[in-house]
């Protein structure tokens, strides 16, 4: 990408209709992305997919998506393995049809088992995922999101490995999620290192290449709660930006704040007055 685009979680809040009133409103709020929510269900039919990406290209809007919550690649159980890759190989059909940018999800949790093991069931997983989707000649990224709570498989170590030993794959990186895990990854010093580990483990196309969120969040000793509108938490939002700045990193950030426009808006702001 050549540019830094802002966008929301799904619809703007301002808005009651369905997507294709959703990327107008955020054409007119003057933002350059929307994140397909896909997080209970995945909502696109195949027929209306070409119509959702007509709409987002007149309207220059870049469209990245969520897959589904219900993901574990870590089960043990075959039906729900099973569903899980099809939830993401699905949520990754759908937005190439839409010219979606990239694919992010939540791979799974530890289950008290050992992180080196659970690592290895995962990328194999993945693995496969990509395997079929390159069978099926679609090319969008897959993107293993850094979480927020303990329990969780997908720590930004755990993200890059991924994305060095698998193609297609490159990390989705939260910060908020990231800031909850004991209230770290919040100084300008910690941002800034974040963005030179993926930039020396993955190259510079990763940081031409991000895939962001960012929200308030209130979080505990297991990690993530909530997550809250940037001015209602601690976290250090406007040296992120700068540090974002500084690295003149590349591709989406979407806000995932209760107020997504809003806070979308205050990033995008923040980050053209430098």
């Amino acid at each position: 990408m050549n540019e830094l685009h802002f966008g929301t979680a799904g619809i703007p809040t301002i808005t009651n209709g369905n997507t294709f009133d959703g990327i107008k409103e955020v054409k007119k709020l003057n933002l350059g992305a929307m994140e397909l929510e896909f997080v209970r269900s995945i909502h696109v039919s195949k027929e209306k997919a070409p119509l959702i990406r007509k709409s987002a290209e007149e309207n220059e809007i870049i469209l990245t998506c969520h897959a589904p919550y219900f993901i574990n690649l870590n089960t043990s159980e075959a039906a729900k393995l099973k569903a899980s890759k099809e939830r993401i190989l699905n949520s990754a059909r759908i937005s190439y049809l839409c010219n979606g940018y990239s694919v992010c999800f939540h791979p799974g949790y530890y289950l008290n088992e050992e992180k080196n093991k659970v690592y290895e069931k995962v990328k194999q997983q993945i693995k496969e995922i990509i395997n079929t989707l390159k069978d099926e000649g679609n090319k969008i990224w897959i993107r293993p999101e850094t979480t927020g709570k303990f329990t969780q498989f997908g720590d930004l170590d755990e993200a890059i490995k991924l994305s060095q030993e698998i193609e297609q794959v490159l990390p989705c990186v939260d910060f908020a999620h990231m800031h909850a895990k004991g209230g770290k990854y919040n100084t300008y010093e910690e941002f800034t290192s974040i963005l030179e580990k993926i930039e020396k483990e993955l190259g510079k196309e990763a940081i031409k290449n991000m895939h962001i969120h960012v929200s308030g969040i209130d979080y505990g000793l297991k990690g993530e709660k909530k997550h809250l509108n940037l001015k209602d938490s601690d976290l250090n939002y406007k040296d992120l930006v700068k540090a974002w700045k500084d690295f003149n990193i590349k591709g989406v950030v979407i806000s995932e704040s209760p107020n997504i426009e809003a806070d979308a808006l205050l990033l995008k702001d923040l980050y053209q007055k430098g």
